[in-house]
């Protein structure tokens, strides 16, 4: 007789009258197929259908604001917000509680958007933006101190970041900034001095005249530099 699977149970979960009504009405959105900008049933309402009080509703539709799922809107109430990814995460992140191995893992993905980017750059490049971008390198060039220095290297990929034109991504790598000035504090290393670092005028002179391959291929061995100290 063949030995029947477990894996379609699931543990039983203990749930507050919050917990099942916020389920209750994660389905209800999803099967009624409600769209951003779609007004959702007023709270005495939903209150009243599910034979909740008022209060457990509030709160359970105070944890779709929270997360981003719903928002208030004037002349029409609880409507279904645009999703917004990166909400969760800008509102999650603890410096505090990073180790190494997460470190690595954050920068890690860094390096796949970073070198990955490339067709995104090559294709919406301008000769403005490499000129901003030269820019940026003159004054790292003269920079006095260590501090100046870091903040041109945030200039210099955020405006890569910009070029690529993806909103996403450019909120991600803001979203990233404080996780690597925190990386930054902890591993005060001069890489610049490194065998092999790609410099930032390296970086542009490739992304003007070289081919998208040379290009992820610099990208890369500029940020394993950063990558190697954590």
């Amino acid at each position: 007789m063949k030995q029947p699977s477990l894996s379609k149970l699931r543990p039983i979960e203990s749930q507050t009258q919050v917990d099942k009504i916020e389920s209750n009405l994660r389905d209800y959105f999803r099967s009624e197929d409600f769209k951003p900008g779609d007004s959702i049933p007023k709270e005495m309402e939903i209150a009243k259908t599910m034979g909740v009080s008022r209060t457990a509703v509030r709160e359970a539709l105070s944890r779709f604001k929270t997360l981003g799922i719903i928002e208030a809107r004037k002349n029409k109430g609880m409507v279904i917000a645009s999703p917004d990814i990166l909400y969760s995460m800008e509102q999650g992140i603890n410096l505090n509680l990073l180790d190494d191995s997460t470190l690595k893992d954050i920068f890690e993905l860094r390096l796949v958007i970073e070198v990955g980017m490339a067709d995104l750059l090559y294709s919406r490049k301008t000769d403005e933006k490499l000129k901003v971008l030269k820019e940026i390198v003159d004054k790292t060039e003269k920079a006095h101190n260590k501090m100046q220095e870091a903040k041109y290297d945030v200039e210099f990929h955020s405006t890569l970041y910009e070029i690529t034109g993806n909103k996403t991504i450019q909120r991600f790598q803001k979203l990233l900034l404080p996780i690597f000035d925190y990386s930054d504090g902890m591993y005060p290393i001069d890489i610049s001095k490194a065998p092999g670092y790609v410099t930032h005028r390296q970086l542009i002179d490739c992304l003007q005249n070289g081919t998208r391959d040379e290009f992820r291929i610099k990208m890369r061995n500029h940020l394993m530099q950063y990558f190697n100290k954590i």
